[in-house]
């Protein structure tokens, strides 16, 4: 399986309620209208909240503002998206997407590449999602590598070191899933991203966590929570460059699922 995360940031001349209803209302279909032609097996809009709890992550850490909102697709394996990217059905189709994406998308301060996931905490069946209907959040963490480490040390530390210890606190934590989704270093991102002009750079991965923001809200003021929080904090300095990277809570909205 292959992912591509597609980091957005609105046009200047857009709210950030008008971003996303035309996302969701106009881009969203569109994109379900040429999932067949281009054999995407999943497609999902993690939508920005507006919410204080997103300045307080910020500050937190000293991190980047978030982004508006995430586009993910998945597909089988590279060489599938490759392709249904070759046929003229998908070279139209993505054609038409590019040139709707030039409607609410501010290239210049996005970002995508292709990842992989690599699952932590992941309940079956894997049905937990944070719709606009249910108190469940989805946390998003991008993150770029301190500069003394290569990407295969960051991702060999996330995975080894960190994830355990995720693992290890996540009742104190009201963690209900926990994916880490390593970035790739693979030639299949230039053609994409070519097709954007200057976007920003490639991050080296990203976690996601769900919580329910009900259950959350009454544990943040338990010891073992705050003890928790601490510990996670402090172990992402050894291989987090924060003032590089960004971290938000959204809301999915899933358009296709194949799986």
């Amino acid at each position: 399986m292959i992912r591509l995360i597609y980091v957005l940031r609105r046009l200047p001349n857009l709210s950030l309620e008008e971003f996303q209803t035309y996302w969701r209302d106009n881009h969203g279909p569109l994109v379900a209208k040429h999932s067949t032609a281009m054999a995407i097996r999943r497609y999902v809009q993690v939508h920005t909240l507006d919410d204080p709890m997103n300045q307080a992550i910020r500050e937190s850490r000293g991190l980047q503002d978030p982004y508006d909102g995430v586009a993910e697709l998945w597909w089988d394996n590279k060489e599938e998206a490759f392709e249904a990217s070759a046929t003229p059905e998908g070279q139209a189709a993505a054609s038409e997407l590019l040139e709707d994406e030039r409607q609410f998308i501010d290239f210049s301060r996005s970002s995508l590449w292709f990842a992989t996931d690599i699952p932590q905490i992941n309940p079956i069946p894997e049905n937990i999602v944070a719709t606009e209907r249910n108190t469940i959040i989805k946390l998003f963490y991008v993150f770029h590598r301190l500069p003394n480490l290569s990407r295969e040390e960051a991702h060999l530390y996330w995975r080894m070191n960190h994830g355990p210890l995720i693992r290890k606190h996540a009742q104190a934590a009201r963690i209900l899933r926990y994916i880490q989704v390593h970035a790739l270093d693979d030639p299949v991102t230039d053609l994409p991203r070519g097709e954007r002009g200057e976007m920003e750079a490639i991050y080296d991965g990203h976690a996601e966590l769900w919580y329910d923001r009900m259950d959350l809200a009454e544990a943040l003021s338990t010891t073992e929570r705050q003890r928790a929080g601490e510990l996670f904090r402090k172990d992402e300095e050894n291989f987090i460059d924060f003032s590089r990277s960004a971290m938000w809570i959204g809301k999915e909205h899933v358009f296709i699922d194949r799986w």
